[in-house]
């Protein structure tokens, strides 16, 4: 029996019956905390997620239906409040333009033989796939934000993004 099961006395359990969020927030907490850290490798940024999402979950117990769930509902608000997370952080403008590089530039960037080679291969990317994948990678931009940049809607950024991925799995992939 999992631990929210039983938490759940039976399945007539009244309102004033159900577990309390304080006594789900504890039987859940530290498998809240093992998988935000499993999510950002960092133990301070773990806590405040598990601290942030339990004060959203808190916010909005009224609407958890079935008490034996609560484990993945809390783990699905730790992983929002991690892209959360990026989404706080205003993607910063870069002077290096997203159009191609010099192969020379690049070589005198970083010699190392992974990075030249994924450079290379980003070079080699048409420039309407070549161009979202950087603003994501390199830049921070969400899909919505790439979309309203390049003059595309949601879905064609998503687009574009999954097809640079493809393309430069396929380019990496051949190349070893």
């Amino acid at each position: 029996m999992s631990a929210s099961a039983a938490l759940v006395s039976t399945p007539s359990t009244t309102a004033s019956e159900a577990p309390s969020f304080e006594a789900l927030a504890e039987t859940h907490r530290h498998s809240l905390f093992k998988y935000a850290y499993r999510l950002c490798g960092d133990k301070q940024i773990a806590e405040d997620l598990v601290q942030d999402s339990l004060l959203r979950a808190w916010r909005s117990f009224a609407r958890l239906q079935n008490p034996a769930a609560a484990l993945g509902w809390m783990k699905t608000i730790v992983r929002r409040e991690n892209a959360r997370r990026f989404e706080r952080i205003q993607p910063r403008e870069s002077a290096m333009p997203t159009e191609e590089l010099p192969a020379q530039a690049a070589q005198d960037y970083d010699t190392s033989t992974d990075a030249f080679v994924l450079r290379r291969a980003l070079r080699a990317l048409p420039a309407e796939y070549r161009e979202p994948l950087i603003l994501q990678v390199l830049h921070g931009y969400s899909q919505q934000e790439i979309a309203a940049r390049l003059g595309l809607t949601g879905a064609g950024a998503g687009t574009r993004l999954f097809r640079a991925r493809q393309k430069l799995r396929a380019a990496l992939g051949e190349r070893g």
